[in-house]
């Protein structure tokens, strides 16, 4: 994006102060989750660009066009696929850089990557049984996800890849649920779903949020974006370009054309 291409409308730019309160825990902690200057490098190219922003236990929608780095910075928060990267990656005031994505699970994070990335040779029970805690008790287990997606139970000895787009779906957000995570980072949840599909997902992130979850979404469909997270950050070319809200980016369709090349269904 050209320097003109800034010079002309606005998005809201990021309070830094507003965002600074909403993502302190009540208790004076440290946010759930600070990203601070971070750059990631593929080679030559500088895909992440000084990135920086932190949130609470709130839902958080982070939204882009196709190739503008919200993937990469999924796989850099989660530690998959590193590339060279500088900056620091926080959860709950420890940092991630550097960590195995193993560890980083089990610390509390649940990633929903895009394309579900299930296994063929696995059926809906064992994906499930693979992922549920050994010991203690925990919200999440196979038994807690077939209640929250009964079509899974239905389907629970078919094979990952016998499903439904939307069918795998609630399937990789199961799986994700079953590391009883305090933050669920989800890229691209809506993609290749059907309206009927998108609209089930949502009520049933709303009710996630509910609990006290705290919830990423990285998504190119705004109606989507908007209608999971007041708080919207808006990435362009690598950067966080703005903040915003979800009321705010759904009454200008200017903007949404601009910086996102869609309108909100």
């Amino acid at each position: 994006m050209s320097a003109s291409d800034h010079e002309h409308g606005s998005l809201p730019a990021a309070d830094e102060q507003g965002r600074a309160a909403g993502a302190q825990r009540a208790d004076g902690g440290p946010p759930l989750l600070a990203v601070k200057d971070l750059n990631v490098f593929y080679g030559r190219a500088h895909v992440l660009q000084d990135v920086s922003f932190e949130m609470a236990h709130e839902p958080v929608a982070l939204i882009g066009r196709n190739g503008m780095g919200k993937t990469t910075l999924c796989n850099a928060i989660m530690q998959i696929r590193p590339a060279h990267a500088t900056g620091s990656i926080a959860f709950e005031g420890r940092e991630l850089v550097g960590r195995p994505s193993y560890k980083i699970a089990g610390a509390g994070i649940g990633y929903v990557p895009q394309g579900r990335r299930l296994f063929e040779s696995l059926t809906v029970d064992e994906h499930l049984r693979m992922a549920a805690p050994r010991r203690g008790s925990h919200r999440w287990t196979p038994a807690a996800v077939y209640e929250l997606f009964p079509r899974l139970a239905e389907r629970r000895q078919n094979g990952g890849m016998q499903l439904s787009g939307g069918e795998q779906q609630m399937l990789a957000i199961g799986r994700a649920l079953l590391t009883n995570p305090r933050l669920l980072i989800m890229d691209e949840p809506s993609e290749g779903l059907a309206p009927t599909i998108i609209e089930m997902l949502i009520e049933t992130f709303r009710t996630l949020a509910a609990e006290g979850l705290a919830i990423l979404v990285v998504e190119q469909n705004l109606a989507m974006a908007t209608a999971m997270a007041e708080r919207q950050l808006v990435m362009v070319a690598g950067r966080i370009f703005a903040e915003t809200t979800a009321a705010q980016l759904a009454a200008d369709p200017d903007l949404q054309r601009r910086y996102l090349g869609v309108e909100r269904g």
